[in-house]
């Protein structure tokens, strides 16, 4: 990082909120949020980040706590097993762990370790990884402000990975206890290829736009869980405007990955933009709470 880019960084986080999110809006978009009678998707989730702050969301983006708290609403057998669980890189106890593993953070989305196999862990490797997002926050840069208090750690879990040898992401869109949409995420983990997102509606009908990663080439096919998935994203939004919930399915089961409040923190176009404007007309905007 250049002397320049660390002063701006620097001065970002005096900027309030609400300025720092219109400047960041118009970075992406080239005009300012409507943020006194949102209309669109991305819209909406910065008037969300600004007037619906609400405790438990700490708990929900927190991807060690949210376990608990999921599992409270639809159940233990949807949770990924954990295998251990330390506050600090240097607690990991790495004689312990099996030969398979995951290694994460709870609070942000860029440092995941995964391990098939113990004997040719690069270790240096695998701890440079989590260094680097150590200190890191979805606070400064989205002003996402529940990850403002979330107290960090490392969550080992159990390796997974589907019949494709990859682990899909399926991401559905809930609006209080209704789902509208999903999409897919494949090629995450393949260095060889860019991460493809794939929207389908609730019948599994590709949706005809982009939005941060381009579509796949290849025939995606519909979870065997498909609508199981649907019902239990739609329990864990009910009595919120918005949650996107995302699962991964291995050998016919379905398992939780995580709460997202704001997709893309509300940053990223869509492709056409007339996908921004359906999205936002799904979510009904509660009373403030700030």
């Amino acid at each position: 990082m250049s002397k320049v880019e660390k002063i701006i960084k620097e001065l970002s986080k005096i900027i309030p909120d609400r300025l720092y999110i219109n400047l960041m809006y118009f970075r992406h978009f080239h005009r300012f949020p409507n943020l006194k009678d949102p209309q669109t998707f991305n819209e909406k989730l910065q008037w969300l980040k600004l007037y619906d702050r609400r405790s438990e969301y700490t708990t929900m983006v927190d991807k060690y706590l949210a376990k608990e708290y999921v599992a409270n609403i639809i159940g233990e057998e949807y949770i990924i097993p954990t295998i251990d669980v330390w506050n600090t890189i240097d607690e990991i106890d790495w004689d312990s762990l099996p030969n398979q593993f995951v290694l994460k953070w709870n609070h942000d989305s860029g440092s995941i370790v995964i391990c098939k196999d113990k004997s040719k862990l690069d270790k240096g490797a695998a701890i440079k990884i989590l260094r680097r997002n150590e200190h890191s926050s979805g606070y400064w840069y989205g002003r996402e402000w529940p990850y403002k208090n979330v107290k960090p750690c490392i969550i080992a879990e159990q390796y997974m990975e589907d019949e494709d040898g990859e682990l899909k992401d399926f991401k559905f869109f809930s609006f209080d206890g209704e789902t509208k949409a999903m999409f897919v995420a494949t090629d995450r983990f393949n260095k060889e290829e860019d991460t493809k997102f794939d929207f389908y509606d609730t019948q599994f009908n590709h949706m005809p736009f982009t939005n941060g990663h381009p579509n796949a080439t290849r025939q995606i096919n519909k979870p065997q869980n498909f609508d199981l998935m649907i019902q239990l994203a739609s329990k864990l939004s009910k009595g919120y405007p918005h949650i996107r919930v995302d699962f991964y399915e291995v050998n016919g089961k379905v398992y939780f990955g995580e709460l997202t409040l704001y997709h893309w923190s509300g940053f990223v176009p869509f492709n056409p933009p007339l996908y921004d404007k359906m999205f936002g007309d799904w979510i009904k905007l509660p009373s403030k709470n700030n």
